[in-house]
């Protein structure tokens, strides 16, 4: 993962200095590529503690074709909070206090952070307890799962592009369109966060598969680490399912960036020596992709630097 600590330092060093969506501030560079061998390990971050349940739990989440926060709930998993509890306190049904700009306020004041806490906690609890609440607020709209399992046709149909891809490979490994993307135009407006991994194509060649993304936006501090775990991952699961072994996970990047509030917590991490990498293991009990449940994927070996806290940009 040296690789990764490279792209920071070079972000640090020539990264333009640019406004964007949240308003708090990125050093950015356009354009970088990055390729993992997945047969020297699975690439999870070691330079300080990344969460691999959560990962893994996201990842199902996507591929079961879930777009509702109350699965990710349920799994303790909070990565997509933040967009959920943003609707609610959005809507005309929302009473409780000024929520506006809760992400850069509970930043800056103590007494607001513990306001925004209680309200979060009432809302994740609502969600969990609330089939209506969690219908009406709990669901992000059309994202990513959505794409991947039920893209919406013109005709009134929808198209499972993960299994479509998966028979693909298996029947013609050769073909250059196994392709998956997350990005429907028609319904942006309609997503809680637009995608930002928006593309990813298979590649077969020597009885291995390789996996590319094209992400967008790449939050390279919170974000990346786990962009990047949850691809290699999928590229595994995949293979499995084809009967091959893995390749290379190839990761590029187009807005590429360091927000300015992430500095401090990047160069800690930069003075830290990567360690080897974990072990993917998968329960081969299970035969298909689509019946793994959290339980199914550990890893082992993994012995990383503590963990880094920063604010997520919302």
């Amino acid at each position: 993962m040296r690789q990764y600590l490279e792209l920071c330092e070079h972000i640090l060093h020539n990264g333009a200095t640019k406004e964007d969506r949240t308003g708090t501030g990125t050093l950015s560079v356009f354009g970088h590529q990055m390729r993992f061998d997945l047969t020297q390990g699975f690439p999870l971050m070691t330079t300080k503690k990344t969460a691999f349940r959560l990962i893994v739990s996201e990842l199902l989440w996507f591929i079961k074709g879930d777009t509702n926060v109350r699965t990710l709930l349920q799994d303790n998993n909070h990565i997509w909070d933040e967009w959920a509890f943003a609707q609610w306190i959005e809507s005309d049904e929302y009473t409780g206090p000024d929520m506006s700009d809760f992400g850069r306020r509970a930043q800056k004041d103590l007494e607001f952070a513990e306001v925004y806490k209680n309200q979060m906690l009432i809302f994740q609890k609502q969600v969990l307890e609330n089939q209506n609440f969690a219908e009406k607020f709990g669901d992000l709209g059309p994202v990513y799962g959505k794409q991947w399992r039920s893209w919406a046709t013109t005709e009134g149909g929808t198209i499972d592009q993960l299994k479509n891809v998966i028979e693909s490979i298996k029947l013609n490994p050769d073909s250059r369109r196994h392709l998956v993307t997350a990005w429907n135009p028609e319904f942006i407006d309609d997503m809680a966060l637009p995608p930002c991994h928006i593309i990813f194509q298979f590649y077969v060649a020597d009885g291995k598969l390789s996996c590319q993304l094209y992400q967008r936006s790449a939050d390279v501090f919170l974000g990346m680490p786990f962009n990047i775990a949850s691809y290699a991952l999928l590229t595994h699961l995949v293979a499995r399912e084809c009967g091959l072994e893995v390749g290379d996970f190839v990761y590029t990047t187009g807005d590429t960036h360091l927000y300015v509030n992430h500095l401090d917590q990047i160069n800690e991490q930069m003075t830290r020596e990567p360690k080897p990498l974990p072990t993917l293991h998968i329960n081969e009990e299970v035969e298909s992709i689509f019946d793994l449940t959290l339980a199914d994927i550990t890893i082992e070996g993994y012995d990383p630097y503590p963990r880094i806290k920063a604010p997520v940009a919302v």
